[in-house]
């Protein structure tokens, strides 16, 4: 659903496209049929894209939707709570091999807190805000998304802060680092 008035790129449009590209992913890992490698580097590559994607939203969405919704401050804190329960998985996949008995339970219980979350956002809380937010103002947004994606960390960091301004100064250093362990590791390839 595009509201009237919106131009590619604007806030909603870049979120929903995280969400369908992520979608996609969750997918392909239920289709199975993968080696234990594929399988990881499939989870690798998921879990890579929800951190970028949580702390752009972090960054940008959630103190929107502060400012601007009635009852932000409670929608962005169940938001942010469900951001910290997703990265508490995350977490302890990344320290997993995809033939650990947990493994594959853990990331269905990952899809499917990601997808309740999705549900949330585009059912509830997009549209609040494309009714409050002028298109100029979710364009703007859309913008710093997309920036924040790129100097966003790769990997979760489940103590780290989630509210700015501490979170703004944090996330692009630890971006950095996750971006040198990546190209160490190789992962991401």
């Amino acid at each position: 659903m595009v509201h009237a008035g919106t131009r590619e790129g604007d806030l909603i449009d870049v979120l929903t496209k995280d969400h369908r590209a992520v979608e996609s992913a969750f997918q392909e890992y239920e289709r199975g049929g993968m080696s234990d490698q594929a399988r990881q580097g499939l989870v690798d590559h998921i879990i890579t894209e929800l951190v970028r994607h949580s702390v752009a939203e972090e960054q940008y969405l959630y103190p929107t939707a502060r400012e601007v919704l009635p009852d932000g401050d409670e929608v962005a804190d169940h938001e942010i709570q469900e951001h910290a329960e997703a990265e508490e998985v995350m977490k302890q996949l990344e320290g997993m091999e995809p033939t650990d008995a947990e493994y594959d339970r853990l990331v269905r219980e990952l899809i499917s807190d990601i997808r309740h979350h999705v549900d949330d956002e585009e059912q509830d809380l997009f549209p609040q805000l494309q009714q409050r937010c002028s298109a100029e103002d979710l364009q703007d947004l859309g913008a710093k998304i997309v920036q924040a994606k790129e100097r966003a960390p790769t990997r979760p960091h489940p103590s780290a802060p989630d509210k700015p301004p501490a979170n703004m100064l944090l996330d692009p250093g630890a971006g950095m680092i996750d971006r040198l362990r990546d190209a160490l590791s190789g992962r991401g390839r």
